[in-house]
């Protein structure tokens, strides 16, 4: 069963933003803290490709999604 499309961007919006928010918080935690900027960087590459993955995927599912 597939959600109207104004509920599922809404529940989308807010599934990515709660992503980004963890996601985010994590790297700035990591780079901040004990492994530094240095150590911290590769991680945040990695943050970087997942989230822009992500905000991908949520336009493609819940924003240009066809009928």
């Amino acid at each position: 069963m597939r959600l109207k499309r104004p509920v599922a961007i809404v529940v989308g919006l807010i599934g990515t933003a709660l992503l980004f928010t963890f996601v985010i918080g994590l790297s700035k935690s990591i780079s901040t803290g004990f492994a530094g900027f240095t150590g911290g960087l590769p991680f945040m590459i990695i943050a970087i490709v997942v989230l822009a993955m992500a905000a991908y995927d949520y336009y493609e599912e819940c924003v240009k999604r066809r009928r």
